[in-house]
């Protein structure tokens, strides 16, 4: 955790943001609370979310602001259909280019097929010290789904039949916690490796 952290008084400079994220169309929801830097690319911020959240970075992503997206051009723009906007480069926007007005959110697309969508909430600003070289989580809950799960809807499948009490389920059930890596708890979220994965996430900073 930061040595000290508050919301900036007016001759106070911030430094940081304290960051929501949660997947949309899941109930309960699958949440984070994050304190990023300011300085943080939107580039660097999709490696952040990545770790945050448990995915593992396989699948093209995207950011979605005010009608513009955000990404890797080169990737995003060769993939565009006629109806997509033009994808500009996430490495040339950082968090403190945002309105400083609390609540500002925008949509994180990652997996195009699965189509998993988070809400980004940018909560407030704060000042920090020492001034934060890394992102941090502080809070959060549920587990990340699988990849390739099928999006929300292939997500609530997942879960019917692995929860499932039905005797005719349980073959499909073994299928699926050996598919899935072992036994599955949709609730379980562990804040110190959430936080170290957090904290981490910058050292893998390339061009996805």
């Amino acid at each position: 955790m930061p040595a000290e952290t508050t919301s900036p008084l007016d001759w106070e400079e911030p430094n940081a943001i304290q960051v929501h994220v949660s997947l949309d169309r899941i109930e309960p929801p699958i949440w984070r609370r994050l304190v990023v830097p300011l300085r943080t690319t939107l580039a660097e911020l999709h490696l952040i979310l990545q770790a945050a959240m448990g995915w593992t970075d396989s699948h093209l992503h995207e950011f979605e602001i005010g009608g513009l997206r955000y990404g890797d051009i080169d990737l995003l723009n060769a993939e565009r259909s006629e109806d997509d906007a033009l994808a500009f480069d996430a490495f040339e926007v950082r968090l403190r280019d945002f309105s400083r007005a609390p609540g500002t959110a925008f949509t994180y697309v990652y997996d195009f097929g699965d189509n998993w969508r988070h809400t980004v909430t940018l909560e407030k600003l704060l000042a920090i010290k020492p001034a934060p070289k890394a992102a941090t989580c502080n809070d959060g809950a549920r587990c990340c789904p699988p990849e390739d799960v099928g999006g929300p809807d292939g997500y609530f499948e997942f879960l019917r039949v692995l929860l499932s009490p039905e005797s005719d389920e349980i073959e499909e059930q073994q299928h699926l916690r050996r598919w899935s890596g072992g036994k599955f708890d949709p609730e379980r979220f562990d804040l110190a490796k959430t936080d170290k994965a957090v904290r981490g996430a910058l050292r893998k900073r390339r061009r996805v």
